[in-house]
């Protein structure tokens, strides 16, 4: 029997975000899910995935209640909409940004920074890489349109996943806050990593149903120091070696959980069931 160990959503994408006890699935994902993001004067949407331009994001923590509240390092919590926060994330980041719930505010360009591993990026966008002001080798996409998100609007990682890893890096901390996903399955009967024999399946979890529709890349993200987790970039190294999947056209690629898609919304709190349907 698999169940939900926990909830988590991120109302500002690249910010640390919080744990629920139970959350709205609706259309396009968690309520209250990358409501927001930062974005600089070129209209690039502030990602760690370029973590020499925007990894201090990770310093940051976004909750929400009635509106979004956003902690910074020193502790401090203003709400988007304050010009306090923007100049605050400026100094942080070292050039203006803003906070923007607008994706078509800027154009959605995203950038990210080219893996060292293997799997970690199509070899085709591999060839297309530029170094950029930082120094960093990246390359250049978008958000998905009209949203935040990188691409899927409701990840899920299992315990059986994270275990198998573990097992390959012992001194690695895997915890699941590193891949940042929504929804933590814990699967105490299973092994390796069943989330590959889920695509293509519906999984009805709470009261809302998903369709399993890809496995997930993974960037630099899991490798950085977070929420009092130390940066280590043996974890993706042992991702790179132990699990490389097929995905779409793109090649085996480095691979951690599934991206879901909603076909019925409803409330998914922890401790649901979670039924699995072929």
């Amino acid at each position: 029997m698999a169940t939900v160990t926990a909830l988590r959503r991120y109302p500002v994408k690249s910010m640390l975000g919080e744990s629920l006890t139970s959350v709205a699935i609706t259309a396009r994902g968690l309520h209250g899910d990358r409501v927001a993001a930062v974005l600089d004067e070129t209209g690039a949407v502030g990602s760690a995935k370029h973590p020499r331009k925007w990894g201090q994001l990770l310093t940051c923590r976004a909750t929400l209640s009635d509106t979004v509240t956003v902690e910074l390092p020193d502790g401090t919590e203003l709400s988007p909409g304050d010009p306090e926060l923007n100049a605050r994330l400026s100094k942080l980041l070292g050039r203006e940004v803003f906070v923007s719930d607008d994706p078509a505010q800027g154009g959605g360009a995203l950038e990210r920074a080219v893996p060292e591993y293997e799997g970690g990026l199509p070899d085709a966008l591999r060839d297309t890489a530029r170094t950029d002001a930082t120094g960093a080798a990246i390359t250049s996409g978008r958000v998905s349109p009209g949203t935040f998100f990188d691409y899927g609007r409701v990840h899920l990682v299992t315990t059986a996943s994270l275990e198998r890893l573990r097992s390959a890096y012992p001194g690695g901390d895997f915890d699941a806050r590193r891949f940042r996903p929504n929804l933590v399955i814990d699967t105490p009967d299973a092994s390796g990593f069943p989330e590959d024999t889920w695509l293509g399946g519906q999984l009805r979890v709470g009261e809302a149903l998903f369709r399993v529709a890809v496995a997930t890349p993974r960037c630099v993200v899991p490798t950085l120091a977070q929420a009092g987790l130390p940066a280590d970039p043996g974890i993706m190294r042992t991702v790179a070696r132990e699990h490389r999947v097929p995905v779409f056209d793109l090649g085996r690629l480095s691979c951690v959980g599934v991206y879901l898609d909603v076909l019925e919304p409803g409330t998914v709190r922890r401790g649901d069931t979670v039924h699995l349907s072929p």
